[in-house]
């Protein structure tokens, strides 16, 4: 049966993607001129990163425009809301936008969303599971 899941992404440009999201904090391995690898937290979840050209030859069908729509909401968890804070910043200053400003969600979460170089929505989510409704 399954042994691993991976997400793939298209991006318009790898090394602009790559840059981004080492300046994040994310661990990044270019593998050819397109693709690149993310590895994301303690179970090194990778998110491969393609050239749009590539990834569309590889899905048979068209890209989503993520200006107009959105397919998925990619979503990390940050150990603290300050790690939030944070993260949002480095989003910023690495060139991403902010969707929804850090904040309080239903008295137990604190979290934020923002969008990357190409568009694809990211929610970044501290959870205080002690606060976390038990019905």
């Amino acid at each position: 049966m399954t042994r691993q899941f991976w997400i793939n992404l298209p991006v318009k440009d790898i090394d602009k993607s790559k840059d981004f999201f080492a300046k994040l904090g994310f661990s990044v391995n270019k593998q050819n001129s397109n693709q690149a690898a993310l590895v994301i937290g303690d179970k090194n979840a990778p998110v491969m990163l393609f050239q749009e050209l590539a990834f569309k030859n590889i899905i048979r069908n068209e890209i989503v425009d993520t200006n107009q729509a959105s397919e998925v909401l990619l979503s990390i968890d940050a150990a603290s809301k300050e790690e939030v804070d944070e993260l949002t910043k480095k989003v910023v200053n690495a060139g991403g936008s902010i969707f929804e400003e850090p904040a309080e969600h239903h008295g137990w979460m604190y979290g934020c969303g923002f969008a990357d170089l190409d568009g694809h929505r990211w929610n970044v989510l501290y959870m205080d599971m002690s606060k976390m409704p038990k019905d």
